[in-house]
């Protein structure tokens, strides 16, 4: 089996959207490597425009759409925040009319940046379940394309646009770890990895509860339908499910060890990076940091060199976990 895409596609993504993305920087921390004792190299998404490593799938396939369909109605999405605002950007950028659909509740700051992108924003109860209806309606009413969060081929080599920067910057990587919800992010890097560097193990970054694990190791899809949300003060990586087209991808190309990160352990990492690197980030990217530091001792083979992948950074500044702990933010 190989994907329906690879290195070729990856590449052509990062042709394609370098002009309205950042590179952004890979930092390192001495204190965080002597925590961790092992060298980490985080890449700082959180840095991304949008606040977020979503404006890289996001522009690969709203720019493929405008390709295709350049006098078209324009694109929908559903969100739960980064990803939404990066298909404004990118619609923007292109010239296109958006919708984005995001469930209620989903933290003002990211409303507010879709909002700034001029696309109109669409509230949908709080389930996977209403937000796919709610983006499908949309799409049927206004003839718009679906541009999928990360069940579509384009989006995930737009992520893997990471891996490829990554990998040139810093080469002989042991592992990347890598936040993931419906595994776009996860199968973009896994796929590049794969061909740029076959011996770097990919693995995921989950909240805790999301079962990733057993399904990879068994290859089935394992989780209890309908598809939910998990409760976890990580917004960006809620949706228990991994998307029917990432799945097999994940299954073929991470790693089947899954580091489950706890909502404290999250905080914890978000901590590490301001106090260690000065880096604000999302809930998610703290769980990658805690990983990087607290989760390899058992690893085998041994890994001396990981990525840590700072996903996003869009984070409510009223709202910091350890200063109100029993919000969300």
């Amino acid at each position: 089996m190989t994907a329906p895409f690879g290195l070729n596609e990856i590449k052509e993504a990062l042709t394609r959207i370098r002009g309205w993305i950042h590179r952004t920087p890979i930092i390192t921390s001495h204190q965080l490597d002597t925590l961790a004792g092992r060298k980490l190299f985080f890449k700082t998404e959180n840095l991304q425009k949008t606040g977020s490593f979503k404006v890289r799938g996001a522009c690969n396939a709203v720019f493929l759409e405008k390709e295709k369909n350049p006098d078209g109605p324009g694109v929908v999405t559903h969100s739960s925040g980064n990803h939404g605002q990066a298909v404004a950007y990118a619609a923007k950028c292109a010239g296109l009319a958006c919708s984005v659909v995001v469930p209620e509740g989903t933290p003002k700051v990211k409303c507010d940046a879709i909002q700034h992108y001029g696309a109109e924003l669409v509230f949908c109860q709080p389930s996977p379940a209403a937000r796919k209806e709610t983006c499908e309606r949309i799409a049927e009413e206004t003839g718009r394309a679906v541009i999928h969060p990360y069940d579509n081929y384009n989006v995930m080599a737009g992520q893997g646009t990471i891996a490829l920067e990554l990998l040139e910057e810093v080469p002989n990587l042991d592992a990347i770890l890598v936040p993931i919800s419906g595994g776009g992010m996860t199968s973009g890097i896994a796929v590049a990895a794969h061909h740029m560097q076959p011996s770097c193990r990919v693995y995921a970054v989950e909240p805790f509860g999301k079962m990733l694990e057993q399904s990879l190791k068994s290859k089935q899809r394992l989780w209890p339908n309908p598809p939910q949300f998990l409760n976890t003060i990580a917004d960006a990586i809620r949706t228990q499910q991994v998307g029917e087209l990432t799945f097999p991808v994940l299954c073929q190309f991470a790693e089947t060890q899954v580091f489950s990160i706890t909502d404290d352990q999250m905080v914890e990492g978000m901590r590490l990076a301001m106090e260690r690197t000065k880096m604000v980030v999302e809930a998610a990217s703290g769980a990658a940091v805690y990983a990087g530091v607290r989760c390899l001792e058992d690893v085998e083979p041994k890994v001396e060199r990981v990525g840590v992948i700072l996903c996003g950074g869009n984070v409510d500044l009223d709202q910091l976990p350890w200063i109100h702990p029993s919000t969300s933010y």
